[in-house]
Order: structure tokens, then C-alpha cells, then sequence
């Protein structure tokens, strides 16, 4: 006796645009929550100099050279170089994030376990007497 081969459910052109929405809300959201809540970047510092040279500044002769060919001069350039980003690192943030991924991933494995074992059954199942 031969199963039906899985035939995955059918979705309308209306249901397809819905999804589509509101995959994209769903990466805004994603997107934007983090700024929104400032947990994104840990901003800049910015670094006084007074009277500042290219080497105060940290810049090389040619270095200097390409800050000269933009039009910059050290004291206009010390306001671009003074600003740092930083980079700090949270391992809580971290360990949320992977937390959520491996929540979603486990939840996602369970909704679907009907769809995956018919599959499976339906491509692995074996009828043929075993060799």
C-alpha cells in the first residue's frame, strides 16, 4: 500500500502579499527596535587636541599628504580624527541574542515536526524488501 505523496498546503496570492508585509514590518522592527531602545552601538568618544600637527594627530607624511589633498588642514582635521567609535562588547547582549536564535530555531523544529516526519515518511519510507 503506497502513501499519498505530501502535498504542502496551498496559500492564496492575497496570503502571499500579507506574509510578504509583514515579513518586511518584521525586519523593520528588527531593524529599528535595537535604535530606538539605544542598544545598538556603544556611540564615540572624541579626543581634544590642542595644537594639533599631523603628528599629534597620529598621521604619517602620507597620510597628511591625502588629508591636504581633500582640502584638510590639522586643526580642520583634528575634529574628523579625534572621534572614535566604540566598539565595546556585551556578553549578556550576546547571550540573549543566542538564547532568542536557539529559542526560535527549537519552537520553529517543533511547529513543524507534522510537516517534516510526513515528508520524510513519504521520501525514506522504504516499501521494497530489504537486501
Amino acid at each position: 500500500m503506497r502513501k499519498q505523496p505530501y502535498e504542502p498546503p496551498a496559500q492564496s496570492v492575497f496570503g502571499q502579499i500579507v506574509d510578504a508585509f509583514i515579513m518586511l514590518a518584521l525586519v523593520l522592527v528588527t531593524l529599528y527596535v535595537p535604535l530606538l531602545l539605544k542598544l545598538a552601538g556603544g556611540g564615540t568618544t572624541t579626543s581634544t587636541f590642542d595644537n594639533p600637527t599631523w603628528e599629534t594627530l597620529g598621521q604619517n607624511a602620507t597620510m597628511a599628504t591625502q588629508w591636504e589633498k581633500l582640502g584638510f588642514d590639522p586643526t580642520s582635521a583634528a575634529a574628523i580624527i579625534g572621534v572614535k567609535f566604540d566598539y565595546a562588547f556585551s556578553w549578556i547582549g550576546f547571550a540573549v541574542t543566542a538564547a532568542v536564535i536557539l529559542v526560535y530555531f527549537v519552537g520553529m523544529l517543533r511547529w513543524s515536526d507534522k510537516e517534516y516526519r510526513e515528508v520524510i515518511a513519504e521520501r525514506f519510507d522504504d516499501d521494497r524488501p530489504s537486501a
